[in-house]
């Protein structure tokens, strides 16, 4: 019989690893979420062509092309607004797939209807948490489930043949296999993070990153009305030590739903203008904002546990740089079904996935707290603070490429190795 695979986790991670199950030959695929519907919120994200790459071959790439923008440049930029660095991306820079700016929401959206469609309506289940698990002598997860509807609450419990850890940076099923490991550090940085909607004149056609090393700005367009107004999602980050007026709490690491007025903040970008995009009126825009501290987690020596492992957060949090989070999940699902596919015992396939993602995920998560390809704001900063005429003087370009270039082989995602093509798929024969 065909294994029953439970996926702890309906957000970007655990909705493509059902994707990706399902179409090496894996029915029995059952998402629980804990939020009570799946819903279109949070900010953007930038998906880099080599998970552009994998979503194309679960063939949802249309659909979300349809809500996304692709990214074409982007532009690294000295507070004082002096140019850093232009790069092309996606199918400028030479990949065969686009980079796109999507809302997280779109992404989740596009993916639950697909997991919904291939794998029937009572694939996700809704309302329903993992809340820890135990061992069984033969690796098999005996999982423990929790269920809230209003005030009426219920527990149960349940032993698929396999268990994916997809629930993100707080993840249970993490911490029942790392009951020691505690809270998501912090590395002292606020994050804050919205959306707004903008004439496309004031928008700009590329995606920004300014500030220096104490302040920065993420700033791009990720989706377009028909009457010409565009989508900008923006991100910013300062240290909380800077801002006397706001109270930190530890309970609120890896939150991303804290909302927080926008002129808390506003008044830390007057100024801010990069190439006719004005951070201060990308914000004035917003309604909302959220507020979290900046947190990841550590690297883990094992990700499997017999017939359990993790994947997207739960595996490897990280600093939000160089548009690596969701990137890296979609990857993980990927990887994880071929591993699947090509093993018969599921402990020796989640052995096999491991051993393929969590060496190279490792170094991405160290690579992302050196501030991966972001470190030429604060070299620029370091040694021009006031500013500078002329950027070859102060980093030279082969040294720009050289950081760029060594982000890029880190992650895998350089054009030479996406454009070979997907290690993950599987031949005829094992379906």
């Amino acid at each position: 019989m065909t294994p029953h695979i439970l996926v702890a986790g309906g957000g970007v991670a655990g909705l493509t690893t059902a994707l990706a199950l399902h179409a090496v030959g894996f029915h029995r695929v059952t998402v629980v979420e804990a939020a009570r519907e799946i819903r279109p919120v949070g900010a953007g994200l930038n998906i880099m062509p080599n998970a552009v790459r994998e979503l194309d071959a679960l063939g949802i790439l249309d659909d979300l092309e349809a809500d996304a923008v692709r990214t074409r440049e982007l532009r690294y930029y000295h507070r004082s607004g002096g140019l850093i660095s232009r790069e092309p991306r996606g199918l400028r820079a030479g990949y065969h797939w686009p980079q796109l700016s999507i809302h997280r929401g779109r992404l989740q959206q596009v993916l639950a209807d697909a997991v919904r469609s291939r794998l029937g309506t009572s694939a996700i289940v809704t309302g329903v948490r993992v809340s820890g698990l135990e061992q069984r002598p033969d690796g098999r997860p005996r999982v423990r489930l929790e269920h809230r509807e209003g005030d009426v609450r219920g527990r149960a419990s349940l032993e698929p043949d396999v268990l994916i850890g997809a629930d993100g940076i707080r993840s249970a099923v993490r911490a029942s296999l790392n009951p020691r490991e505690g809270e998501p550090p912090w590395n002292g940085m606020l994050v804050w993070r919205g959306v707004s909607w903008m004439e496309a004149r004031r928008a700009g056609t590329f995606m920004l990153i300014a500030g220096d090393d104490r302040q920065k700005a993420v700033v791009y367009p990720m989706a377009e009305r028909p009457s010409g107004d565009v989508l900008v999602n923006w991100a910013l980050a300062m240290p909380a030590d800077s801002i006397a007026s706001t109270t930190r709490r530890d309970s609120s690491r890896g939150d991303w739903n804290r909302a927080v007025p926008v002129s808390d903040f506003l008044h830390h970008y007057a100024g801010w203008e990069f190439d006719g995009v004005s951070v201060p009126d990308v914000l004035r825009a917003a309604d909302t904002a959220y507020e979290y501290p900046m947190v990841d987690r550590e690297p883990l020596p094992r990700w499997s546990h017999g017939r359990t492992t993790l994947v997207g957060d739960a595996a490897h949090a990280m600093y939000p740089i160089g548009s690596n989070g969701a990137t890296q999940s979609i990857i993980d699902a990927r990887a994880l079904a071929h591993a699947m596919a090509l093993h018969r015992d599921p402990a020796d396939a989640l052995a096999a996935y491991e051993a393929d993602r969590r060496p190279a995920m490792t170094e991405l998560q160290r690579a992302n707290r050196r501030l991966g390809p972001e470190v030429v704001i604060n070299l620029a900063h370091e040694r021009a603070p006031g500013g500078f005429t002329h950027i070859d003087e102060v980093i030279p370009p082969y040294e720009r490429r050289e950081i760029a270039a060594r982000y890029a082989a880190t992650g895998a995602f350089d054009p030479e190795t996406v454009n070979a093509g997907s290690p993950y798929e599987v031949p005829v024969s094992a379906l």
